[in-house]
């Protein structure tokens, strides 16, 4: 760590750069893909307009993040890595760096539980999230837990999936006959290993673990480990309304029982913090938009994995494919992170990418 960080809970630098990103405002755009790969960041970012000049930060956390414009309209692509406390780091943290609408779309790779060909592309309309359950006895076995937890669906955001479908058929070259499948269900999972079902030298009681799967979603057809969470945190974000004119109502106080509590107590002693009251009016409210496209890789039916020419070929048309479902996706100006200031905005004394020019 380099530079003095300021408010332990949410911790940015003394020019507002975020803990694990490394960024600040006007470094982001709105309409984001994101990616686990450096080099796929790298290809989509080869597809962007040669001006304004690329903004590119490597964080020491190990997040990349690219801002540039495509067709003209502002556009991240930020490399993440895998797991869901990755995805809660880039989430969180471009949020508190962007004002107006947030639209998300994750570009990955997945395995696939039904006989769709490596190579293929699915469009999950919901997500669920299959975890370890750490209180389960993986030594001895255990007849009072399970050793897997499953989450209800939380879906796509269905406009912005809608144009992600639309956008990837209209990009694909004549040559590629990729399946695209739009109706699936995917289950993102906290291990690549234990709760994707795959066996290793560790004892954990997840032999049946996929046909569990199979059977208790319908329509299940992908495992990752990134979406659920993705779909998740865009649904469960409500934006403080963004207008100077509003008055701001009396914060309403929400009672939080401590975690290690493990009976929800009704007692003083609960511990009560202060959230924006969200009534009245949300039409003004910034929204988190979220959609994803899954690359199949591999497949645990027959156990295929794809090729290295096969992953070139479907990168290249699926990330020009989720450019052109951002770019077009209509988003009203004042909605929209201010261009002064920006990476992609005018040059100005405040412009980062001055010193780079």
């Amino acid at each position: 760590m380099k530079d003095r960080v300021q408010n332990a809970n949410f911790p940015k630098t003394e020019d507002g750069r975020v803990y694990h990103l490394g960024i600040r405002a006007g470094e982001v755009a709105n309409r984001i893909i994101t990616v686990g790969s450096m080099s796929r960041a790298e290809s989509i970012g080869k597809m962007l307009d040669a001006s304004p000049k690329l903004f590119s930060l490597y964080s020491e956390r190990g997040f990349l993040t690219i801002t540039g414009c495509y067709k003209s309209v502002p556009v991240s692509i930020v490399c993440i890595g895998m797991g869901a406390p990755n995805v809660d780091f880039f989430i969180r943290e471009i949020r508190e760096c962007l004002s107006g609408d947030m639209l998300v779309i994750r570009l990955g790779s997945c395995g696939c539980l039904t006989d769709l060909p490596v190579g293929s592309l699915v469009l999950p309309a919901s997500s669920v999230a299959c975890t370890r359950n750490v209180d389960f006895d993986f030594v001895s076995g255990d007849p009072w837990e399970v050793p897997y937890r499953l989450s209800k669906p939380v879906s796509a955001d269905p406009d912005l999936h809608s144009a992600l479908r639309d956008a990837l058929e209209i990009t694909r070259p004549p040559s590629l006959k990729n399946l695209v499948v739009s109706n699936a269900v995917n289950a993102s999972t906290d291990s690549f290993y234990s709760s994707q079902g795959r066996q290793t030298s560790f004892q954990d009681h997840n032999a049946s673990l996929i046909d569990h799967l199979k059977a208790a979603v319908s329509g299940i057809t992908t495992l990752e480990m990134e979406t659920f969470w993705i779909f998740h945190l865009a649904a469960s974000w409500r934006g403080v309304k963004q207008s100077s004119s509003a008055v701001n109502p009396p914060p309403a106080t929400v009672p939080v029982v401590p975690a290690f509590s493990g009976i929800p107590s009704r007692t003083s002693e609960n511990v009560e913090v202060l959230l924006p009251s969200l009534v009245g009016n949300t039409s003004s409210r910034p929204v988190i938009r979220a959609a994803a496209a899954q690359m199949v890789f591999a497949s645990r039916s027959s156990q295929a994995f794809i090729s290295p020419d096969q992953v070139n070929e479907l990168e290249k048309w699926s990330g020009r494919g989720v450019l052109e479902a951002l770019t077009k996706f209509g988003v009203a100006p004042e909605r929209l992170h201010p261009i002064s200031g920006s990476v992609w905005g005018p040059i100005e004394s405040s412009n980062p990418l001055k010193a780079l020019l």
